[in-house]
């Protein structure tokens, strides 16, 4: 029987998520573990430093007031002995080699493709979207224009950034007003969990809305809410060319929106996946709308080149019957396992399954040709200022 290659765990980072990305992480080393693979917990802090041990493979020893990271714990990555695989050092002789990265990141600096950049740069296969999809799908603004370019169904939005709020408030406020029907959604354009969202049904709570959209991010973006609302969610597995969607979730709340105070701390953690009498699994939708989304979200998976899994949001009107596509997460928290669990995949599979999709993606990825014969430089002018003259 071949040895298991070592899967490193990364999560936390400079994100309002860390806390989230926490959990995420620890469910994910737990299985890793009982399924028998030599883990690596890495724990990126919320100062943007680097901590390496088994100690961080436990949730129990974040659950302290102020877990106290060890400096013999820091590590640092060797960049020249990283090639087909990360090198982490420890002090003067500590060393530990990781095969498959596996992040459990969510949110900026994690999840919007800057770890997955370095993955790349030192061809190391990981787990989950690469590059361009993580960081367009963080990118509400983004997501949408792209939605709009396919002819995917998806509201009405306005979007701007700080510096222009800064600058004429009022003219976007006016643009709002001319373009968006109350009540609207204000969110920070590259964020998840809820953070900072908010439903306003006025001017003044728009105004209010926006600043708190613009202290988490510089890109602030408003749509029309929908109403009366169904919240509906897909996860999707698989690379881009055989994806398959999962059953369909329908979460209730009792809040305007789906806070974050729902998602995660209400009974426990709607989003978690613990709240039973918070989620509806299948959604109480016919078969032929059940059908429309999951078409959609495997239609939403490949244009945006998924890979491992993602997970789909939709609003469904439940007067009219209109389907939005909203927003996509290249890293669902928990990893969506409740959702996979009622359709049919266990953690143990699910984990296995994200192994595989990262190895298989990565061996297509080795066989393109990253070099190009040129004789460019031969012919460049020599000399200062000359070339490109």
């Amino acid at each position: 029987m071949a040895k298991k290659k070592t899967v490193g765990v990364f999560f936390g980072s400079r994100s309002p998520e860390h806390d989230i990305s926490i959990i995420t992480g620890q469910l994910i080393i737990s299985g890793l573990r009982a399924l028998g693979y030599p883990v690596v917990p890495m724990y990126l802090s919320k100062e943007g430093d680097w901590y390496m041990g088994d100690r961080y493979g436990s949730i129990e020893y974040f659950k302290a007031e102020k877990p106290k990271l060890r400096r013999g714990d820091r590590v640092h990555l060797d960049m020249a002995a990283s090639e087909g695989k990360l090198v982490f050092k420890r002090g003067l002789f500590g060393r530990q080699e990781i095969d498959i990265a596996f992040p459990a990141l969510h949110g900026q600096m994690g999840e919007d493709g800057t770890i997955q950049g370095l993955f790349d740069l030192l061809n190391v296969p990981y787990v989950g979207c690469g590059v361009t999809a993580s960081a367009v799908t963080m990118d509400k603004v983004l997501t949408k224009q792209l939605y709009t370019q396919q002819g995917i169904s998806t509201t009405p939005y306005v979007w701007f950034t700080k510096e222009a709020w800064e600058s004429d408030r009022r003219a976007l406020l006016r643009e709002v007003g001319e373009k968006l029907k109350y009540p609207l959604c204000v969110k920070p354009a590259r964020l998840g969990s809820s953070i900072g969202i908010e439903k306003v049904k006025d001017k003044e709570n728009l105004e209010r809305a926006v600043e708190v959209a613009l202290h988490y991010d510089d890109k602030a973006i408003v749509e029309n809410a929908v109403e009366p609302l169904m919240d509906v969610t897909v996860a999707v597995l698989g690379n881009s060319d055989d994806p398959r969607p999962s059953l369909l979730q329908e979460s209730v709340f009792q809040d305007s929106l789906f806070s974050y105070e729902e998602k995660y701390l209400k009974k426990g953690g709607a989003q978690l996946g613990k709240a039973q009498d918070s989620l509806v699994i299948p959604a109480r939708l016919s078969e032929s709308s059940t059908e429309t989304i999951q078409g959609m979200a495997v239609e939403i998976y490949r244009l945006f080149e998924c890979a491992g899994t993602a997970r789909v949001d939709f609003l469904v009107n439940t007067d009219t019957g209109e389907i939005f596509a909203n927003e996509i997460n290249t890293l669902p928290g928990t990893l969506y396992h409740h959702l996979w669990k009622a359709s049919g995949v266990s953690l143990n599979d699910l984990l296995e399954h994200l192994l595989d999709f990262a190895e298989e993606r990565h061996e297509r990825r080795k066989k393109l040709t990253t070099t190009f014969a040129s004789n460019v430089l031969a012919s460049a002018g020599g000399g200062k200022g000359k070339l490109g003259s």
